[in-house]
């Protein structure tokens, strides 16, 4: 299923995050893509207030790599700009990637297509692609029930 989304700013890229973050659950993995200033951190900041976590708190953890926040479910939030591509299974094993794809928390990935041939299994990826201004095309997509029932509730939800 895809499901193509037009956010006018960083607050609705925030509520589109908040939308969905209410609707996840343990083990659900977002996959998130698209260049630098793109949003993907507007987003994950979204999911953290759905999760009932601060948003306030969430940053790009570009030099930790992963930042966890324990809310309604814990928010592992995974940023791997700073690794190669792919990223290698050295870099794999320090940050200790593979636990956090387990089902514990909501984990979200940026710039997960860096993670190459690890197989994960993603619930979304979202594509973001700037527009103009603040203006940004998300794409999500995802497969099988537990995705088509989060985009429902979020095509269903937004706006």
């Amino acid at each position: 299923m895809l499901l193509r989304i037009e956010s006018r700013s960083a607050a609705d890229t925030q509520r589109i995050g908040e939308i969905l973050g209410r609707h996840l659950r343990e083990g659900d993995v977002l996959g998130l893509s698209g260049d630098l200033g793109a949003g993907k951190t507007e987003l994950v900041r979204g999911l953290a207030r759905g999760l009932d976590i601060d948003p306030n708190v969430i940053y790009s953890p570009s030099f930790t790599l992963v930042a966890e926040h324990e809310g309604r479910i814990r928010l592992n939030h995974i940023d791997l700009f700073r690794l190669g591509e792919p990223v290698s299974s050295q870099e794999e094993e320090e940050i200790g990637l593979t636990d956090y794809l387990s089902p514990a928390g909501v984990t979200a990935v940026e710039w997960h297509r860096k993670l190459g041939s690890i197989s994960v299994a993603w619930t979304l990826e979202a594509d973001f692609a700037i527009a103009s201004g603040d203006r940004r095309t998300l794409v999500f997509e995802g497969r099988g029930a537990r995705a088509a029932a989060i985009l429902g509730a979020l095509e269903a939800t937004w706006r």
